[in-house]
């Protein structure tokens, strides 16, 4: 039985992998399909995206921007469950949604900027330079703290919510700016330099978490013994929350600011139920998130539903489904 549960898992990172490249590869062919092959390879997308259509009853696949999402969704199901694993086994959960209202704030200062300076560059640059200086604050403060302790992370989430909302009610009287998308998350907010700047985003996270496993497991489990080992902690440390920033940024355009915390945490509880070792409750939280942005894509399309609260919701329904196929209340989890 356990043999065949591997398999099953295998399968599913598999078939993953493989919807994640092609993802990027329409990301890629949707930028540069004025180049010959890519942009015959732009039409077989379309031609694959109209024949689900047909087959599904629906009018949603042959927009291009729909695959903008899709692709987008895709990879936050694969790096947000990835990077949570570190953040929930560290218990630092809380800091996803510290760096989302950081991100907030810096979504507002791109607003600002475009509707007052002429700049012409996307929120979501803005929202990803000050989403990676708030966690270097974050950990800046830790380190001068209780390391990872509350209030450090407490002040940065009250912080740069507050300098946020600031921002958007000087920016309203000056511009008009409007940001309820990014707060709630809309499928419609992904835009193509969007989607490229998450599937780059992404690429860096999973070659970031690849080439520094073993060092992020063993100061997840044992910071000081890392220290002992002479490891540069404060580094890793750094990575991991820089990372959690970069995760956060790409993913409010779909989850928002308000709930994007909840792919850094949900699937990894789920996954925790189940999994009886760290790199299991990695697998099975990618699994969880890819099944947690389907089901909400399905939801948000179907129902006209903001896309973060359908994403969550169907999250929240696996973890629950989760606790009910377990016997464990909590999942106690080697490093192995």
């Amino acid at each position: 039985m356990a043999g065949l549960r591997r398999r099953i898992e295998r399968l599913g990172i598999a078939a993953t992998a493989a919807l994640s490249a092609l993802m990027v590869g329409f990301v890629l062919c949707y930028w540069l399909q004025d180049y010959p092959p890519l942009g015959a390879a732009y039409e077989q997308y379309r031609i694959a995206g109209q024949w689900l259509d047909y087959y599904l009853g629906t009018n949603v696949f042959r927009h291009p921007y729909m695959w903008q999402s899709i692709a987008t969704g895709v990879l936050i199901g694969v790096v947000g469950p990835l990077v949570g694993t570190f953040l929930v086994h560290r218990q630092m959960a809380l800091i996803g949604e510290t760096l989302a209202h950081t991100a907030f704030a810096g979504v507002a200062v791109g607003f600002l900027a475009a509707g007052t300076l002429g700049w012409n560059g996307s929120p979501l640059l803005a929202a990803l330079v000050v989403g990676i200086l708030g966690a270097l604050g974050v950990q800046w403060l830790a380190e001068r703290t209780d390391a990872y302790g509350d209030v450090p992370i407490a002040i940065m989430l009250t912080g740069s919510f507050a300098v946020g909302t600031l921002i958007v009610s000087y920016g309203r009287g000056q511009t008009g700016i409007s940001i309820e998308d990014y707060l709630f998350g809309n499928l419609a907010v992904v835009t193509p330099s969007g989607a490229r700047l998450m599937t780059a985003l992404s690429v860096a996270v999973v070659a970031g978490v690849a080439l520094t496993y073993k060092q992020l497991l063993f100061i997840t489990f044992d910071e000081q013994a890392a220290r002992v080992a002479r490891l540069n902690v404060s580094a890793y440390n750094t990575l991991l929350v820089v990372m959690t920033a970069v995760v956060v940024v790409g993913a409010m355009q779909v989850l928002g600011v308000i709930l994007v915390a909840g792919m850094l945490v949900v699937p990894v509880a789920a996954a925790s139920q189940l999994a009886g070792g760290f790199r299991e409750t990695i697998t099975l939280s990618v699994l969880a998130g890819q099944a947690a942005i389907a089901g909400g894509f399905a939801l948000s399309i179907a129902a006209g539903l903001p896309s973060g609260g359908s994403i969550v919701v169907v999250a929240i329904g696996i973890y629950l489904a989760a606790i009910a196929l377990s016997s464990r209340s909590v999942a106690r989890l080697s490093t192995h």
